[in-house]
């Protein structure tokens, strides 16, 4: 069996969460499995190449934990994208819709210095909206922004349209 096999097969669908006919990829059980964990960052990271990548970007909550990882892994800094008033400092907000909602997203205003190079970094791409959301904070920052890496893609949500003219690197697609 493949690693992206073992991966796959370790994802659970949840049904009916977190509201009716919605169908969550469930991926704790690949974080609380050290090798495939460490897989599914060592797959990520080769995905990006040996692009240099100043900083990784993680949007708030499972961002956090596979960007914080890639920028251990690819030495580079880890830059946080929160829910509304969870940054300190001046930060610049957008809002925007999702599958099951709507939210309002926050980053640092210097957080990254223009030019640097960053990988946008989720767990998941489903209809592109919170990814296009970071990415127009990520503008606002002047950001060389080489590409978006997630660890599930579900392609049935066309998300990858929306985001159309932007690098995205996926491990599993649904």
């Amino acid at each position: 069996m493949s690693d992206l096999d073992h991966l796959r097969n370790a994802i659970r669908d949840i049904p009916d969460f977190p509201k009716p006919g919605i169908i969550f990829k469930d991926i704790t059980p690949i974080l609380a499995n050290p090798t495939l964990f460490k897989k599914a960052v060592h797959l990520m990271a080769e995905t990006v190449g040996d692009q240099k990548i100043d900083k990784i970007v993680g949007i708030e909550a499972r961002g956090f934990i596979f960007g914080s990882a890639l920028a251990h892994h690819m030495g580079a800094g880890f830059v946080p994208i929160r829910k509304q008033g969870k940054l300190p400092g001046d930060t610049y907000k957008t809002s925007y819709t999702l599958e099951y909602g709507a939210a309002m997203i926050e980053l640092r205003q210097d957080a990254i210095h223009p030019g640097e190079k960053a990988l946008l970094v989720d767990d998941l791409l489903a209809t592109g909206g919170t990814v296009a959301a970071a990415i127009q904070l990520l503008d606002q920052l002047e950001t060389d922004l080489i590409g978006i890496a997630v660890l599930v893609e579900l392609g049935f949500l066309k998300g990858r349209e929306k985001l159309a003219n932007q690098t995205i690197f996926s491990i599993l697609q649904y």
